[in-house]
């Protein structure tokens, strides 16, 4: 398995950037055993899934999927997806936040534009008491990001981001960012070797390293990874420097490791689930494949169920 590993989380990652792929998925409908980790297509369908993750003390964070945005009318669009879904989440009293990414409004097209779009999104999360958070994407997208980010954050204090920690930079962007709530990742994207690490141990390290800089900081810190190795250590560390629980949460993604997110709430943890939906769902799905290439058990059991 390890010598297919790298190949596979290759071949996931490039499906993942194909608009081809991504227009034609669109038309499928939730298949390949995505529906295992999309949560519907409508909002209406996602709120309900939320429903029942708040009944087992789960918050969550609803993504509405789309990338490859390449015309302004599709970015102004999102943007009032966006807004509907504040507002479904404010009506239906759902513990739910709001995650985006700003390729999908407008960021390739013009980032004044993409700023526009966020600052009416962000007005009315304020106005409804809903956080939003800005996920993070390739590396080429991440200064941009993080400008946005800066720009919005002198008027609203309801909006964060995401760090990756395979990125060289990531420990001074979150030196940078404290005081800033941030969700942090190990990262999804395929990253060339000038500016990140290629190495699983680095990686982990870094990523540890980025967590107790926040949590020292006295920020709220968001840590998202299903790997029960830094769960342990997050756990081991937050008892040690007498962290209270209410300055952190763990997150995990919609449909995995249930089991796990159910024992740390009981355990007295919070925890978030990150819940896409959208009939964009392909380039998701595929960086999920590729992060952890033995998910493709969910593309099989999709596949021979058809």
């Amino acid at each position: 398995m390890m010598v297919l590993e790298q190949p596979l989380k290759s071949f996931f990652t490039s499906l993942s950037q194909s608009k081809s792929m991504n227009k034609l998925a669109k038309k499928w409908g939730l298949k390949l055993g995505a529906s295992q980790v999309v949560a519907g297509v409508t909002i209406s369908e996602a709120i309900e899934k939320v429903k029942e993750l708040n009944e087992k003390g789960l918050s969550a964070t609803l993504d509405h999927l789309g990338e490859f945005v390449e015309e302004r009318t599709e970015a102004i669009e999102a943007t009032d997806h966006c807004i509907q879904t504040l507002e479904q989440i404010a009506s239906s009293g759902v513990n739910c936040n709001l995650s985006l990414k700003l390729t999908q409004l407008g960021l390739d097209i013009d980032q004044s534009f993409c700023l526009e779009n966020m600052e009416r999104i962000i007005k009315k999360a304020a106005e409804l008491g809903i956080f939003v958070r800005i996920d993070m994407e390739d590396y080429g997208h991440c200064q941009q990001t993080l400008d946005i980010l800066a720009e919005l954050r002198k008027t609203y204090d309801n909006v964060g981001t995401v760090i990756q920690a395979y990125l060289f930079r990531a420990l001074d962007d979150v030196r940078a960012l404290e005081g800033i709530p941030l969700r942090l990742v190990k990262g999804a994207y395929k990253e060339s070797p000038e500016v990140a690490y290629q190495e699983k141990e680095k990686i982990d390290e870094n990523y540890f390293n980025m967590i107790k800089l926040h949590l020292d900081s006295g920020t709220y810190t968001a840590i998202a990874s299903h790997d029960h190795q830094i769960i342990d250590r997050v756990k081991a560390y937050v008892k040690e420097k007498g962290i209270s629980h209410s300055q952190f949460e763990f997150q995990m993604l919609y449909g995995f490791r249930t089991n796990l997110q159910e024992e740390l709430v009981k355990e007295g943890y919070n925890v978030r689930i990150y819940v896409p939906f959208g009939i964009d769902w392909f380039g998701y799905f595929m960086r999920r494949l590729a992060e952890r290439p033995q998910n493709v058990a969910f593309a099989l059991r999709g596949f021979f169920s058809k």
